[in-house]
């Protein structure tokens, strides 16, 4: 297993840098969709079905 001391400078401020904007993202606030689908993103969880028809992206 690596220590944090065994990384090089640049990947610890790599990780630096995307543990803040996974706190600024948590931040945000964002709006609330408005007719949107029910359950898990389809465009990211595969086919996308509404009134029996899917479309495979």
């Amino acid at each position: 297993m690596m220590d944090a001391s065994d990384l090089p400078p640049a990947a610890l401020r790599a990780l630096a840098e995307a543990e803040e904007r996974r706190r600024l993202a948590d931040l945000v606030e964002r709006p609330v969709e408005l007719g949107g689908r029910k359950g898990p993103e389809p465009v990211r969880y595969g086919d996308w079905e509404k009134k029996g028809l899917a479309v495979d992206f």
